[in-house]
Formats: C-alpha cells, sequence, structure tokens
C-alpha cells in the first residue's frame, strides 16, 4: 500500500497534467504486477469491492472515537475517507510503521474473496497497522471514491505513452481487459503481444469538436461545411456485434444497464454515433422531451418498468461509423451521412432516427438558424467539415459546436454548503433564489462554479458574516429586500418540474458575476423565469 498511498498523495497536490501524466508513467515503470494493475483499476473507478461499505466504516470509527466530535471532523474536513485516515486512533501497545503495511494485491484480492462481515474486521486490522497516508489509500479503495483531476482518458494517455502506442489503441482494447491487466501491461512493456479484444460491441473512440469563436468564421469557408442540430442529452455510442448490444457514453463508459429499453432495440450489426435523449410518440411523429427527463434515467444501474415507461429512451443518430463488417470512419462525412439516412431509415422509427441537417449559404444565414431553434431541446448547431474523416479526439479545423447564448438572471444568495477536498475549508456550494412574492425568496438552482478563488474568499467571508441558522453543513444567510448577495447566474436551459418547490429546473446553473453592487431586492423573480419557459416552447 506504500507505493499507491505515495502516489495518490503527489497525484492530489499535482495540479501540472502533464506532470501527472509522468507520475502515472513512472509508478507504472517501477511498480511490479499486479500491483500497478490493481492501482490502475482503482484510479479508473473499475474495481469492485463489495465486502466493505461506508456505513460500516462509520461503525469503525464510531468505536474509537466520540461521534458528535468525529460528526464536527467530517463536517470540518468533508471527506469521509479522509476523516477517518486523520483521525483513527492508534491501538494501545501496537506500533504503526511502515513496514508492516499490506501490499496493495494482497488488501484487493484479500477482500475480493471475504463477505461483508469478514470485510470490516480485515479493514480495522489494517487500519491499525497503517499510517495517515495508508490509511487515506486504503479507504479510498474500498469506497471508490478518488478524486484526484484525473479522466479516465487522461489515465489511459499515461498508459499509451508508457507504452509508446497511441491512445485510441488503448481506447479500443479497453473494454476486452479486465484487472490487474497482465496482458496490457505485458504488451506495453514489449513482453507479450498485443491483447485480442475478444469483447464483442467494443467501444470506438469518439470525435470531439471545438467552440467555435466569432473570429473563426473568417477564416473559414461555408461551402466546405454542413450543420446540423445539435441536441441537448447526452453524446453516446450505440454498436452491435455478433448478437451483443451494447450502450457507451462518450468517455467509453458502458451504461446499457440503464437503458434496456433502447438496447432491445438495437437490432443492426454496426456502430452509431449519437444522442441519447428522452422521446414519445407525439402528434406529429415523435415528442422529444427536456434533459430534466433524461436526469431520472441517468447515472443509475437499474431502472424500473416505470422510469422506462414514462422517459422512453430515444436515440437521434449523429454519424455511422461502422456499417455491418465495414469501418467507415476514414470515409468523408457526407458520404457517411449518406449511408447513416439509409442504415437508420431500417431501424425503428420510435427508437431512432437522424439529426436533421441545416440548409445555408452563409454564415449570417446559420447564424438565423441558430437564433431561432424549432424546440427548446436544441442547444446550438454542430458545423461540420464535409470533407472530414472521424477521427478521435478534438482535431483542429474539422468540427465545431456553436452552442446558443446562455440565458442570464439575477438571483439572491440563500444557503451555502462546505466544499470537498481542497475546498473543504470554504463555503463553495450555492443556493439561490428567485422573489416569488415581495420578501418572499424561492430557490431556483444550485451552483458551485463559475467564479474565481479570490472570489470564493470574499463570499466565504460573506457566508460567515451573515449567517442566520446552520444546518449541519449548511448555513442559510441572510437575504431580504435590503440584505444579501447578489449572483448573476447564467444557465443552458429551464424546464417545469414539480420536484422543485419553485416549479422550475435549471440546465447546467453557474455563477456568472458577483453584483456587489446590486439590491437585493432588484433580482429577478419567478415569472421571469416561467416566460423563459414559454419563451422556449
Amino acid at each position: 500500500m506504500n507505493r499507491f498511498a505515495d502516489l495518490l498523495d503527489m497525484l492530489a497536490f499535482t495540479p501540472s497534467r502533464n506532470a501527472k501524466l509522468s507520475l502515472l508513467q513512472d509508478y507504472f515503470r517501477t511498480v511490479p504486477d499486479p500491483e500497478r494493475g490493481y492501482a490502475l483499476a482503482a484510479i479508473v473507478r473499475d474495481l469492485d469491492i463489495l465486502a466493505v461499505k461506508p456505513a460500516q466504516l462509520r461503525e469503525l470509527i464510531s468505536a474509537r472515537m466520540d461521534a458528535e466530535l468525529f460528526a464536527y471532523s467530517y463536517d470540518y474536513v468533508g471527506d469521509l475517507a479522509e476523516t477517518i485516515a486523520l483521525a483513527w486512533p492508534e491501538k494501545a501497545g501496537k506500533a504503526v510503521g511502515r513496514n508492516d503495511a499490506p501490499g496493495l494485491a494482497e488488501v484487493v484480492e484479500t477482500l475480493q474473496a471475504s463477505s461483508r462481515r469478514d470485510g470490516p474486521k480485515l479493514v480495522e486490522d489494517w487500519l491499525d497497522r497503517l499510517d495517515p497516508p495508508g490509511r487515506y489509500a486504503l479507504l479510498k479503495l474500498v469506497t471508490g471514491g478518488f478524486r484526484m483531476g484525473l479522466s479516465a482518458r487522461l489515465v489511459k494517455q499515461a498508459l499509451a505513452g508508457f507504452g509508446q502506442v497511441e491512445v485510441n489503441e488503448i481506447e479500443e482494447l479497453w473494454h476486452g481487459l479486465t484487472p490487474p491487466y497482465l496482458d496490457l501491461f505485458a504488451w506495453l512493456e514489449g513482453s507479450g503481444p498485443r491483447p485480442v479484444n475478444a469483447a464483442a460491441a467494443p467501444f470506438r473512440p469518439v470525435m470531439l469538436s471545438h467552440a467555435i469563436d466569432i473570429g473563426d468564421f473568417d477564416k473559414l469557408d461555408p461551402a466546405d461545411f454542413t450543420a446540423e442540430w445539435k441536441w441537448d442529452g447526452i453524446r453516446v455510442q450505440a454498436t452491435s456485434e455478433r448478437g451483443v448490444s451494447r450502450l457507451y457514453t462518450r468517455t467509453g463508459d458502458d451504461i446499457s444497464a440503464a437503458f434496456p429499453d433502447l438496447v432491445d432495440a438495437i437490432g443492426f450489426d454496426g456502430a452509431l454515433d449519437g444522442e441519447l435523449l428522452v422521446a414519445r410518440p407525439g402528434g406529429d411523429g415523435i415528442e422529444t422531451g427536456t434533459f430534466s427527463d433524461l436526469q431520472q434515467r441517468l447515472n443509475r444501474k437499474t431502472v424500473t418498468a416505470r422510469q422506462v415507461r414514462d422517459y422512453p429512451a430515444f436515440f437521434r443518430a449523429y454519424d455511422l461509423l461502422q456499417d455491418g463488417a465495414e469501418d467507415l470512419r476514414a470515409n468523408p462525412f457526407l458520404d457517411r451521412r449518406a449511408r447513416l439516412e439509409a442504415f437508420v431509415a431500417r431501424l425503428d422509427p420510435m427508437r431512432f432516427d437522424c439529426s436533421d441537417m441545416l440548409t445555408f449559404a452563409d454564415w449570417d444565414e446559420l447564424a438565423a438558424h441558430r437564433a431561432n431553434p424549432p424546440l427548446a431541446v436544441i442547444e446550438g448547431v454542430m458545423i461540420k467539415r464535409k470533407a472530414s474523416p472521424y477521427l478521435p479526439g478534438r482535431p483542429k479545423g474539422e468540427w465545431f459546436k456553436w452552442k446558443r447564448d446562455p440565458f442570464l438572471i439575477d438571483a439572491v444568495l440563500m444557503y451555502a454548503q462546505r466544499g470537498h477536498g481542497k475546498r473543504s475549508g470554504f463555503y463553495s456550494d450555492y443556493t439561490f433564489g428567485v422573489w416569488r412574492e415581495p420578501g418572499e425568496l424561492v430557490p431556483v438552482g444550485k451552483a458551485y462554479f463559475g467564479f474565481t478563488d479570490a472570489e470564493l474568499v470574499q463570499i466565504d467571508k460573506y457566508v460567515r458574516d451573515n449567517t442566520m441558522e446552520r444546518f449541519g453543513p449548511v448555513r442559510s444567510v441572510r437575504a431580504d429586500l435590503e440584505k444579501g448577495l447578489v449572483f448573476e447566474v447564467a444557465f443552458e436551459g429551464i424546464n417545469r418540474s414539480s420536484r422543485h418547490k419553485s416549479g422550475v429546473a435549471m440546465r447546467f446553473p453557474r455563477i456568472s458575476r458577483l453584483r456587489w453592487d446590486k439590491p437585493p431586492g432588484e433580482a429577478d423573480r419567478l415569472e421571469t423565469l416561467e416566460r423563459m419557459i414559454d419563451g422556449a416552447a
């Protein structure tokens, strides 16, 4: 555990992307199998340890420490694993040292073979033998809550650099690999053959776009490009091969279990790139739901029959990557698009269709399309070079996204909660509201980004100086017509919601700027947000 603990510690305090890559590559180079493979699995969250749950960890610390003192400590630190690691008392007569630390492979393999009755006892013994960094690594391992600024893609890039191969080769192999990845490391080190991806319906690395700037249009010839609507769902890939069908996110996570109704409808051999939406039969065909509808099914391991019925999954296709055994990614976009339309025409129209293409002679005409989308669930336009092949990653000059301008409102800070990790000492998560009646604020959203570090210090001081009540880690902040902090809030969309007291739900709210100059009584009213919904509709 010592090397793994040191790696986590260094990654947590290394902001540089390139430095993180170097740390990972050095670890892969110097740590033997199977330790490095289990570390890799833990970091990319591909390691399931079912023998220990967070509630059992709380029970362990409650037997060693006053419950109220732990609650205060947890409130301040903001992370369960870090709090227990720091507060765990040494057992009388038992020395703590790095020489007595268990190995990472020993911990993983022992816990995977243990029951939920035996798992906590094993963890308790290891906590007694480890120093604080080792305890933290152990607890993060069993809870799976790693937050070190590392995406799965970045870890795969570290593997590619370590083995001097293309990262896309790693991506296409990944779903056929299992921890501790012995075959993968043998290939990367040159001591074994390239692993054969035995998994049917593999993930194919996606092609991404760049946000377009106004100045970019002067450099681009509209005759070289085509455009289509950008839909407000999540980017996914539907693929099927040898009777196996899967649905992947843009980062390669398999979400098939959460959308069985759509997976069951994948009656083809091939791979489609598109947008996952909720859609139902409507008066003129398909009626596309909002992102709030889609959220009812996202991030779930399983879904109920009622959720499937009320929020049916739908796939709006953007691109065709594979048609049967034929790989189309090297073909020009317009050729793939023609194949896509013929391909989707054979599928269930209640589950699949194609994103509409837009006709335009110049950029001004495309701007007019962008300014007047036919549906609120459209969040802008995609601009694609007609001759572009499907290239993994984010190649320059090929695809651009031109999102609509965000909505803006002025709202009043109502509640603040401590953050986690580096922000655990600050009140950084904010609930804000607008006026329904004079003197009555109703919460309409939450945000925890959009401000600078310097502004965070200012807001934190304001929260502490103007706290009215405390509810555990949450503080109620003074907010009335005369006294309060106004945020300019930007958001991508808004929908009606019966789950919120205000009756509205925002899409991607963030703090645009602080309005120290604005009296809270002049913040927006709820009717303003309701008119935004009606106007968008």
